[in-house]
């Protein structure tokens, strides 16, 4: 049984720099306690029991155990924990609506005070690129992501949906009337090995956008964030920027602009080969994905936005010729948009599912964004820690370990056994194998 503290005695220590809960930061107080009686004592521990999958514990002085499970504000949100559940594509959005299996499986991913991302969700009919991937654009759409983002919210969790056009990466097939993919760019990419795939993804060549096409994608993704404000039934307090209509929805949207999809298509130089004000340099290569975050943050709010990143990568053929310096002009032009966070994978991972030994850091990318810096990569609970105590960053992303351990935050906080994913069925069309049968701790006793 945990004991209760109402106030401490004195300051939590500090994690390094100045990202530590306000809290944290109050004058000293004295300790009291709750007096409960037996019949209360009974009730409590009945209810902790109930609350496990749900709350973090902690040790006598009421603090956390380890630093990925002290609490952080991030802008108006009070997160519980700093273990983010990242986007993962999971390929059973059949014809692309979001079905009631996803509820189950968010919802058992979920923690009082955490925050979750969705998997990468289509924001138009052209924007697709791979099988049953969810989509945004639609009311249909729309409608079937309400139950899956009010699941989430009763349990307490914080929800943002990730804004997915994969550009170049994608075929004839997957476009309205077969035409050819849009990118920055006419070269076609290579085909590609993916997860569960026999043989390699091939690719249809893309169309080059012209410049004054441009903004009808800028007007895709800013539709899109608005269907998320949208998808759900609970009310919050908060309200929309330069709006009075209450957020309904999702919490907000995380914009995807990593791993080789057309932001990163843009932003790469070895993609990216344009002559007009989104090519050539450094700058102008940024243009595109930066006027894509003002876009959505005028429509949202620039403080329910969030961005991922990942300079360093070479997956879909996305390599930079100086990844850091796009890393850091990147973070210090999203400080002009006030964004909420920043979501980087870090160097050591170039491809999707291979670590690399590398002396390159996301630290000068970490020291230029000024909102909430999020890591992702290869971590585990060790790294993690290690990343957070180290001021490193101030939340981490645990992918694979999210997938196989629904109970993830539990489980480092008991320093309990970790179930090993199985990369096999990562993108099956199953609605519970190796989606939502992975074991609670309790089942794995």
């Amino acid at each position: 049984m945990f004991v209760e503290t109402i106030k401490l005695s004195k300051p939590l220590p500090k994690l390094g720099g100045n990202r530590i809960p306000k809290q944290t930061k109050a004058k000293p107080r004295f300790f009291f306690f709750w007096v409960i009686s037996e019949t209360k004592m009974g009730r409590r521990v009945q209810t902790q029991q109930q609350e496990d999958q749900e709350t973090i514990s902690k040790n006598c002085n009421g603090v956390p155990t380890m630093p990925v499970l002290t609490p952080y504000k991030m802008g108006k949100f009070n997160l519980s924990h700093r273990m983010v559940m990242p986007p993962m594509t999971r390929q059973r959005s059949y014809n692309n609506i979001p079905q009631p299996h996803a509820a189950l499986y968010y919802s058992q991913r979920t923690t009082k005070g955490g925050l979750l991302i969705t998997e990468a969700t289509v924001i138009s009919e052209a924007a697709r690129g791979y099988k049953d991937t969810p989509g945004i654009w639609s009311k249909e759409q729309v409608e079937a992501w309400k139950p899956i983002v009010d699941a989430v919210h009763a349990k307490g969790g914080i929800f943002f949906c990730q804004l997915w056009h994969v550009g170049r990466a994608s075929t004839y097939e997957y476009q309205p009337n077969g035409q050819a993919p849009i990118s920055s760019t006419s070269k076609q990419l290579m085909p590609q090995v993916q997860a569960n795939a026999a043989e390699p993804a091939k690719f249809s060549p893309p169309r080059r956008l012209r410049t004054d096409e441009i903004p009808q994608i800028f007007n895709q993704y800013r539709l899109a964030a608005r269907n998320a404000m949208e998808a759900g039934k609970f009310l919050s307090p908060f309200k929309l920027h330069k709006t009075q209509i209450n957020i309904t929805g999702f919490d907000g949207v995380e914009l995807h602009g990593a791993h080789g999809y057309l932001l990163d298509q843009f932003m790469k130089d070895h993609i990216n080969d344009r002559t007009d004000q989104y090519g050539g340099s450094l700058e102008n290569r940024c243009r595109f994905a930066l006027e894509v975050v003002e876009a959505v943050a005028n429509e949202i709010g620039a403080d329910r936005v969030g961005i991922r990143l990942s300079p360093f990568a070479n997956y879909l053929d996305s390599g930079d010729s100086n990844p850091t310096a796009l890393g850091v002009c990147m973070a210090e032009s999203l400080n002009k948009y006030g964004i909420l966070y920043c979501h980087m994978v870090e160097p050591r991972m170039k491809l999707a599912e291979e670590s690399f030994e590398t002396s390159e850091s996301l630290l000068p990318m970490r020291k230029a964004f000024k909102g909430t810096f999020i890591v992702a990569g290869g971590y585990d609970k060790e790294d993690g820690n290690k990343a957070v105590a180290e001021n490193r960053t101030d939340l981490v992303s645990f992918g694979r370990l999210f997938l196989a351990n629904p109970d993830l935050p539990r489980r480092f906080d008991l320093n309990a056994p970790l179930t090993k994913h199985n990369r096999s069925t990562y993108c099956l069309i199953d609605p519970v194998v190796g989606y939502t049968d992975y074991p609670f701790l309790q089942d794995t006793a």
